[in-house]
């Protein structure tokens, strides 16, 4: 009888914890809005959706922007090349972007951090992708995000190890306000992605908000249908989310013109340094 009736007691422990989220779902949707409300939800749909697809744009075209003048630059007045040639210079110029041999030479330790952030940067991107209702990396009927939190370990760790750096030694010395302004860009953008992931797999019931319903929202963009993400996110928990879209719209508008930027730039600029020259 004492066995049956703490089973009775958890069980509706549980239920009272479940209903409590459903309340707190079905009550921020169902509180009138005042007029602050009204201005609020219309900045976070601009955040959510027009937004979204405005950083990308511009992101793109200023990538392809700076790609394209790379390649199309006079020859510059000295030779760039990099001795000794190799046999197969674009291997050379792949091991030079992705490897980072003279920065393992030079700085062991922040070329470890670098490398965990690379691939776990990997990991984040292909973690977005499957939250696609097309893509399934991981079990759609899943809880978890790829990783089951770890990738958002794997780049903000790195991240506080990058800020501590460039507050210390002869980093400090040639780093700009801008360098610590985008390092503290990416920590607060990750450790508000850590929030949800972390939620979801790391607690008792998980994150408010589900992998599914982001997955109705990542679908919306795709069919660019423009429909307000709280039909589909719903819950307190959706102001978290705006301001990690927000955050992630900002770097996109702002990494063409920032350090990052050699993601994309480090391969090109590679092969022409191991592309043998001659000055004109």
């Amino acid at each position: 009888m004492q066995a049956d009736a703490v089973a009775a007691a958890s069980n509706a422990a549980e239920a009272g914890v479940s209903a409590a989220a459903d309340a707190v779902s079905a009550a921020s949707a169902d509180v009138p809005l005042t007029a602050f409300g009204i201005v609020l939800s219309k900045i976070e749909y601009f955040v959510t959706v027009p937004m979204v697809y405005l950083a990308i744009l511009f992101f793109a075209a200023a990538a392809v922007y700076k790609i394209v003048s790379i390649f199309s630059a006079p020859a510059p007045g000295y030779a760039p090349t990099l001795y000794p040639l190799k046999k197969r210079p674009m291997m050379a110029a792949m091991s030079d972007a992705f490897a980072m041999p003279q920065v393992r030479k030079h700085a062991p330790v922040f070329w470890v951090f670098l490398m965990v952030y690379h691939v776990a940067f990997i990991l984040l991107i292909l973690g977005h992708l499957d939250i696609l209702p097309s893509i399934n990396i991981v079990d759609p009927e899943s809880k978890h995000m790829l990783g089951a939190g770890a990738v958002g370990v794997g780049v903000t760790l790195p991240m506080f190890y990058f800020i501590i750096r460039r507050f210390s030694g002869e980093v400090r010395r040639i780093s700009t306000p801008a360098d610590y302004l985008l390092l503290f860009l990416l920590l607060f953008l990750f450790l508000l992605g850590d929030m949800i992931s972390w939620g979801n797999s790391w607690t008792a019931h998980g994150f408010v908000m589900t992998k599914a319903d982001f997955s109705l929202y990542f679908d919306g963009l795709v069919r660019f249908t423009f429909d307000d993400p709280r039909k589909v996110l719903p819950g307190s928990h959706f102001h978290f989310v705006v301001l990690h879209v927000l955050l992630a719209n900002v770097f996109f508008i702002v990494l063409p013109f920032s350090k990052v930027m050699h993601v994309f730039l480090s391969l090109p600029i590679n092969i022409l340094r191991r592309k043998p020259w001659t000055a004109k």
